[in-house]
């Protein structure tokens, strides 16, 4: 059950983590994804394009949820193999064992 709440909290960490780095950087590629070549004036539908920049930030957030929490669990996995492999190590006494 401590293994769960280990991958759960380092997914959850990852997931923010990740959509507040999209978050930041998305607008900035959207703006100059959707800028004009030449800096002219041109004629647009702006409902269109509100429809599409949200889009566009909506989706950039959520892949960036996801590689957070891919990152998260490979983090996870790491984390507990290590916790694993110290466990296990012959001639190590457990914290609760120690002498004073």
């Amino acid at each position: 059950m401590a293994m769960l709440k280990t991958f759960l909290i380092f997914i959850l960490a990852g997931t923010l983590l990740g959509t507040f780095v999209a978050s930041l950087t998305a607008p900035s590629y959207i703006e100059w994804n959707n800028s004009t070549p030449l800096a002219t004036q041109t004629m647009c539908n702006l409902p269109e394009v509100v429809r599409n920049v949200t889009s566009s930030l909506m989706h950039s957030q959520l892949l960036g949820a996801g590689i957070g929490a891919g990152v998260g669990l490979v983090a996870a996995i790491i984390f507990a193999v290590r916790a694993r492999s110290r466990a296990k190590r012959p001639g190590a006494t457990p914290p609760a064992a120690t002498a004073t």
